[in-house]
C-alpha cells in the first residue's frame, strides 16, 4: 500500500462503487484527505440522507488519515488558482493538490483536467 491524497472525486467514486473504484480500492486505506476535501464528501453523503453517525462509521473503517488545512496549504491552493483558471479547477480540487504537494504524495482523482496543468511537481493518477 503506497500512500496517496485523495481528491473528494475519488473518494466519492470508490463509496458509490462508480468507475475507477477497483484502482482507488488499492490505495485507499490510510490515504490522506485534507479537511476541505472532506467537507466535500461529507455533504455528498448527508444530500444523499446519510447520518453522521454512518458517516463517521464508513470514513473509520477506512483509516484515513485527515489532513487540517493550513496557511500554507491555502497559500499554495491560492497560487495554483493562477495557473487552473483555465481548466476550471474548484477550491477543493486546488486544496487537494496542495496538500499533496506538501506532503509529497501522489494524488487520486477522478477528473482528468488535472492531467493537464503545466509544471505540476507532484503526479496526478487519473482513475478514470
Amino acid at each position: 500500500m503506497s500512500k496517496v491524497a485523495l481528491d473528494a472525486s475519488a473518494l466519492l467514486a470508490f463509496l458509490h462503487r462508480e468507475k475507477g473504484a477497483e484502482r482507488i480500492a488499492q490505495d485507499i486505506r490510510g490515504a490522506v484527505i485534507c479537511t476541505v476535501n472532506l467537507t466535500e464528501v461529507l455533504t455528498k453523503l448527508f444530500e444523499k440522507g446519510l447520518t453522521v453517525e454512518k458517516t463517521q462509521r464508513i470514513l473509520q473503517s477506512l483509516h484515513l488519515e485527515i489532513i487540517n488545512f493550513d496557511a500554507q496549504m491555502a497559500t499554495k491552493a491560492a497560487e495554483l488558482r493562477l495557473v487552473t483558471r483555465h481548466l476550471g479547477l474548484s477550491l477543493g480540487d486546488r486544496a487537494c493538490l496542495a496538500v499533496a504537494e506538501q506532503l509529497g504524495l501522489p494524488v487520486l482523482t477522478t477528473d482528468k483536467q488535472w492531467l493537464k496543468i503545466e509544471n505540476l511537481s507532484i503526479d496526478v493518477i487519473c482513475v478514470r
